[in-house]
């Protein structure tokens, strides 16, 4: 006898089976598996173990939640819960971070995977949010430079400066070499 479940015809639920297993007209419920309450997930991962994959904690993830680029869906029990999607959207968010991105900037990349997309990269939002952060890190080098260029003038101008003082030392005639701390005099 087949299950006459999902054809409105029985009452069991569905899943159910023939009790004893012989096809006696008499259903059973599908077996179930007792779970703590604390890891019942409804089907996903409830937050503190995503937090845990993820390496991250649950207050970052409500933050996340809150600035609405991590969802979270309800489970009957209230609780939230996620999967491996959500797991694959945290992991592009950290990647990005790891680079320098602001949590700002993250938002496209997350909602080209949210969309379907084999990769967070592969969206046109994205791409621009590269060539900004390319414009930015050049910039930053350039300034940094700068002020490599400027100390090292100053280092030099300093040696020079000290050289001098070390070679009117050494002169017979020369007067000593006087330091100042802090602007008193010793």
């Amino acid at each position: 006898m087949n299950s006459p479940c999902g054809t409105g015809l029985c009452e069991a639920p569905c899943g159910a089976r023939p009790a004893g297993g012989q096809e006696s007209g008499a259903w059973a419920a599908p077996a179930l598996a007792l779970t703590p309450a604390s890891r019942l997930t409804f089907g996903g991962m409830r937050i503190g173990e995503l937090a845990r994959r993820a390496g991250t904690s649950t207050r970052t993830l409500r933050y996340y939640e809150s600035r609405g680029l991590l969802p979270a869906r309800r489970g009957p029990n209230g609780y939230r819960t996620y999967d491996e999607t959500d797991l694959r959207l945290l992991e592009q968010i950290r990647t990005l971070r790891d680079f320098g991105f602001d949590l700002e900037e993250t938002r496209p990349f997350v909602e080209c995977l949210r969309a379907g997309h084999p990769a967070g990269d592969s969206c046109p939002a994205s791409l621009a949010v590269y060539r900004r952060k390319l414009d930015e890190l050049d910039r930053l080098v350039a300034d940094l430079l700068s002020v490599r260029a400027q100390v090292r003038a100053q280092l030099a101008d300093a040696e020079r400066a000290r050289d001098a003082l070390a070679a009117d030392a050494l002169a017979p005639d020369g007067p000593e070499p006087r330091c100042e701390l802090g602007g008193r005099q010793p």
